[in-house]
């Protein structure tokens, strides 16, 4: 029994998504994309695609990588695309996460306690010290030299000082 041919809408669907995923693979850095090991053919055309300005000639080279996107097993790039944006999202998360520990220890006393029973061997002195700083400098209108020292303090305390990651290999 013969399989049944591939539609045209599903060919122009799976076509789309090839220029889909190329269109995120001109979103990469330089190292992002060195990482994934492109063919030469396909890391040029990328490389020419981010160096196109204008619209209608930028649409085609967009083109141009989805067709030789075909030639390509899509897989492992769009879980390596995946990943870029998990180890994104799970960054801007722990940086909110820093910031409502700031802001929530430079309003209320009793978050001080709180954040001691969480994290054991906190610099509580240091925190103390930083907290008041900040709140001098509030009251004085100077710039937030003490709350940015508290936030990387706390970033470095919560989540080990780590910055947004360039590759998925820092999320593993």
């Amino acid at each position: 029994m013969s399989e049944a041919p591939i539609s045209k809408t599903r060919r122009k669907k799976d076509m789309h998504a090839l220029q889909a995923l190329g269109e995120a693979l001109v979103a990469l850095t330089g190292a992002q994309l060195a990482a994934l090991d492109l063919p030469e053919r396909l890391a040029d055309a990328i490389a020419e695609a981010k160096r196109i300005h204008g619209f209608e000639a930028r649409r085609r080279q967009m083109q141009y990588i989805g067709r030789l996107m075909r030639d390509v097993d899509p897989a492992p790039i769009a879980d390596y695309i995946e990943r870029l944006r998990n180890a994104r999202s799970r960054s801007n998360s722990q940086q909110h996460d820093v910031e409502r520990w700031r802001d929530r220890l430079l309003e209320e006393d009793q978050a001080m306690a709180e954040l001691a029973a969480l994290v054991p061997g906190l610099e509580v002195q240091q925190i103390r010290t930083l907290i008041r700083n900040a709140r001098n400098e509030r009251a004085r209108n100077q710039p937030p030299k003490a709350q940015r020292a508290l936030f990387r303090l706390l970033r470095e305390t919560l989540f080990g000082d780590s910055p947004p990651p360039d590759t998925p290999a820092a999320t593993d």
